[in-house]
């Protein structure tokens, strides 16, 4: 099973989209001992550990800890990047995939992060890969009104010092609209899917020349419509993929750990075989058309609605946008498959689930 495990809730970034921030207190950090973690993950023959906050490089001892006390786990970090470069060498090669926050140009990150953020981060990923990191480093934003959705991805696509492997983004979409947004559905209609029509007809045309660019919830999804093969949720929440918080307590993601309907269980009492596929995602999701493709986009979201049934809808609106352009040019990639321009094989990302939630 995949775990998101909270290192502390506590960040060195106050960003303009987050509601965490410096976060201070006891129940900013962990409060459950190692020997609890020890004999809760012992239950689990294959396990998963995704490290992430608040900002996981602020306990990097503890991360050494964790990574000698599981020899065997697969671990992966989600990071500002900011602290990266304090973390051993040794200990960072050992990581599968490295998500670093990151949201485009410069003056788009640093407008949402804090200045001199977009330097520090390309820095220490240029400090990846002097040391020859030979996982994943994926490039993801988090995208609000100040985005452009085509200028923001193609930046992150074309850094050739650093490079990442792929870019993922999340639709700044989850908190209340009001407080977030001056004209949320004008910037859909004008520009985000505008954007993501042009960055669809973009990655077709590079396949052309061999290239599947790592645009992430462009690749999954092709690969669903390519194969047959549908989806559940794909983040995983719920199913195989929970958060352990500071307290010890489970959750099924590691966003919503102040709101009762998520927490599903405590390390110090819970099997981990009584959690698979314990919460699954409520209407509208299933009855929908694109659901076996989608997968159901957010399990927090659907509970929650916190911009209403009718704000539901104007995010899902967007995923239909995205996977309907790709669903008209599947025979264009058929066709370059065939043609062995490109290969299936491509399309099947990511190999183990790395904490992109692929539905924005």
């Amino acid at each position: 099973m995949n775990y998101h495990l909270i290192l502390t809730r506590r960040c060195n970034l106050n960003c303009a989209y987050c509601h965490g921030g410096e976060e201070t207190g006891p129940d900013t950090e962990i409060s459950y001992s190692l020997d609890e973690l020890i004999a809760f993950l012992k239950k689990d023959q294959d396990i998963q550990l995704m490290l992430y906050g608040g900002e996981p490089t602020l306990r990097i001892p503890l991360i050494v800890e964790l990574m000698d006390t599981f020899p065997n786990a697969r671990f992966m970090l989600q990071t500002n990047a900011l602290l990266m470069n304090n973390i051993p060498r040794e200990y960072v090669n050992r990581f599968h995939s490295i998500l670093v926050s990151i949201d485009g140009p410069e003056n788009v990150t640093d407008g949402y992060r804090s200045k001199g953020v977009y330097k520090r981060v390309l820095e220490n990923v240029r400090w990846l890969r002097r040391y020859n990191f030979a996982g994943d480093i994926v490039a993801r934003m988090a995208v609000s009104q100040e985005s452009d959705i085509y200028r923001d991805v193609r930046h992150l696509l074309e850094l050739g010092d650093p490079s990442f492997d792929h870019v993922h983004w999340q639709l700044n979409a989850i908190w209340a609209a009001d407080e977030n947004w001056v004209d949320f559905d004008g910037w859909i209609e004008k520009s985000y899917n505008p954007g993501i029509t042009r960055l669809v007809t973009e990655w077709i045309d590079r396949m052309s020349e061999g290239i599947v660019e790592g645009i992430v919830p462009f690749i999954p999804i092709a690969y669903s419509l390519l194969t047959g093969q549908g989806a559940s949720l794909r983040c995983g929440s719920g199913i195989d993929t929970f958060a352990i918080h500071v307290d010890g307590t489970i959750g099924v993601c590691p966003i919503s750990p102040d709101w009762d309907f998520s927490l599903v269980g405590d390390i110090r009492k819970t099997d981990p075989s009584n959690l698979r596929s314990i919460m699954k995602v409520d209407e509208p999701c299933p009855s929908c058309d694109v659901f076996a493709i989608c997968g159901g986009r957010c399990l927090f979201a659907n509970k929650e609605r916190l911009w209403g049934d009718i704000g539901f809808e104007r995010v899902c609106g967007t995923v239909k946008h995205m996977i309907n352009e790709i669903r008209e040019r599947i025979p264009i990639i058929r066709t370059m498959i065939d043609g062995e321009i490109i290969a299936l094989e491509d399309f099947k990302y990511p190999e183990y689930n790395n904490g992109c939630e692929i539905i924005p």
